[in-house]
């Protein structure tokens, strides 16, 4: 299951709406929107991302991490590590041939770490734009 296909299925039970009226109502077939929801399907387009959260109804804050969760949830993922370090490589290679036997926790505790090492990244690199402006 993916992040975006766990929420959908939680936001669908909460409104105690089927798969079936959800998918008529968006115009997709019940199996793409279970497959969607188990993660069988990549990320939905940006139309039927819009669909579901209009038919969900939800706020802005929802929308937006509705939309993030989307963006995070194709589940065959492909890392190009082509001109970067070896270290990214073997990390890139290591992550592919263990996550599937790695414990929730473990993947919760690295997924956890990954974001604060990509925050201080991305902060970095907004530090080093404003220094290289005229």
């Amino acid at each position: 299951m993916t992040p975006f296909g766990e929420r959908i299925r939680a936001l669908r039970k909460a409104k105690g709406v089927t798969q079936r009226d959800m998918a008529a109502a968006l115009n997709v077939s019940s199996a793409y929107l279970s497959a969607l929801e188990h993660g069988r399907r990549g990320r939905p387009s940006w139309d039927l991302l819009q669909r579901i959260i209009g038919y969900l109804n939800v706020i802005w804050d929802d929308a937006e991490e509705l939309e993030r969760l989307a963006e995070l949830s194709h589940p065959k993922v492909t890392v190009e590590t082509a001109g970067l370090g070896p270290e990214a490589t073997a990390l890139a290679n290591r992550l592919a041939e263990t996550i599937a036997i790695l414990h929730p926790d473990d993947i919760r505790r690295l997924l956890a770490e990954l974001e604060l090492a990509g925050a201080r990244a991305e902060e970095e690199e907004r530090r080093r734009r404003r220094r290289a402006r005229p």
